[in-house]
């Protein structure tokens, strides 16, 4: 989180230079106007060493609504200041190449580019992390049982309870959830964003959650507490161990690397789920080949927090049919279908698809309901998925 807002920081430095010597310094030559102008980013940086080098140990547990809301700040600044910087700089490129074409233009489309970009920024915090959407998506497949036809799962993902102040937003999701009518709820990681006991206030919300086959989850990367400083192991472990309880006293049913057997109008699919398993540096402990024994031959769903975990161990050493996973939030914005989160994730949102020793396999994305650091969702709003399986006849096929 430090590390986002140490690089917005600098950001907004290179614009803020810029416009103060390309427009500032020419528009006034009283000291005071100009010292006003640095006063926001002054103030911004001196909140950002008090929170990150004065603020303890645990700066993000200790202080995560401050240090978000201040993060929120500085993109509101530096992202319309790079806007506008970006379009002055084409302006100034165009003006110099075509001496006849004149500079202003590019700097009022870039004062107007520049409030768009405010406005959205304002959106995504107080907005956008709220709407929740429901994404219905059929998944087909000749494999699933003529009585699982029409089931539906609801995966939930990525609720870091440690980032909301209140229930309110919780509450909404649960009641969304149960109206689906779902015949099963997967919850595929990141419950807490640092310590177990950030979900205490949520506990009741979340134990309403209801569907007839039950609610499974899985662990994240975050649910281990890792990146909470520790005075010793022993803290570390009983944190865990306080979060797998919690689960369970939530009617909640863990699969950490084991699997159950779900049955549904005579017949039966394998729920399978693992330990989180990301690329370095996210911790690795699942167990897939433990999680596995005894679905042979079944239909098989997995629940595995890190996409990457799919095509690094899920496609070359298994036959499950579908994955689950959540992890990347599309990098919390998402527009025209596009997000930076492709740029490290090949697999970041939605469902996609493998074909493996002539066998389809296929891997669903959740961009998860809560967010960590930023408290800011843009295009890629906090999602539900209806995920409804449809038998595909292989006449058909």
């Amino acid at each position: 989180m430090h590390r986002i807002t140490l690089i917005l920081l600098l950001l907004l430095l290179l614009p803020d230079m810029y416009i103060y010597f390309v427009h500032i310094v020419r528009r006034t030559k009283r000291l005071l106007w100009r010292a006003l102008y640095w006063l926001p980013s002054a103030v911004l940086a001196a909140v950002y060493v008090y929170y990150i080098y004065l603020g303890g140990d645990n700066p993000l547990s200790d202080h995560t609504q401050g240090i978000g809301r201040m993060a929120i700040a500085v993109m509101a600044l530096a992202a319309p200041k790079l806007v506008f910087m970006l379009c002055s700089l084409v302006g100034v490129g165009v003006h110099y190449a075509v001496r006849i074409c004149p500079r202003w233009p590019f700097t009022a489309v870039g004062a107007v580019l520049a409030a768009v970009s405010f406005c959205n920024i304002l959106y995504g915090c107080f907005y956008g992390i709220k709407r929740l959407e429901v994404k219905e998506v059929e998944y087909c497949s000749t494999r699933i049982p003529e009585g699982f036809d029409g089931y539906r799962i609801v995966q939930l993902s990525d609720l870091h309870t440690g980032s909301w102040e209140t229930p309110e937003v919780l509450e909404r999701l649960v009641k969304l959830v149960n109206a689906q009518s779902p015949d099963l709820i997967v919850f595929t990681g990141d419950l807490v964003n640092q310590q177990s006991h950030e979900l205490d206030p949520f506990k009741a919300t979340l134990s309403r959650l209801y569907a007839p086959d039950g609610v499974y989850s899985i662990l994240g990367n975050h649910d281990y507490g890792t990146y909470y400083r520790w005075r010793t192991p022993g803290e570390e472990k009983a944190n865990l161990q306080y979060l797998i309880r919690q689960q369970s006293e939530m009617g909640w049913h863990m699969l950490n690397n084991a699997h159950a057997i779900l049955h549904h109008r005579g017949d039966s699919i394998a729920l399978i789920g693992v330990e989180n398993d990301g690329e370095p540096p996210f911790s690795q402990y699942a167990d897939l080949p433990r999680a596995m024994q005894g679905t042979e031959g079944l239909f098989c769903i997995l629940l595995s927090h890190n996409p990457t975990h799919w095509r690094r161990q899920v496609l070359p050493e298994s036959d499950i049919d579908l994955m689950l996973a959540g992890h990347t939030h599309a990098m919390q914005m998402e527009m025209l279908g596009h997000s930076i989160a492709s740029l490290k994730y090949p697999e970041w949102s939605g469902m996609y698809h493998a074909n493996v020793r002539g066998k389809e396999r296929s891997l669903y994305v959740n961009v998860g309901i809560g967010y960590v650091g930023l408290p800011f969702r843009f295009g890629a709003w906090p999602e539900i998925t209806v995920l409804k399986l449809v038998r595909k006849d292989t006449e058909a096929e």
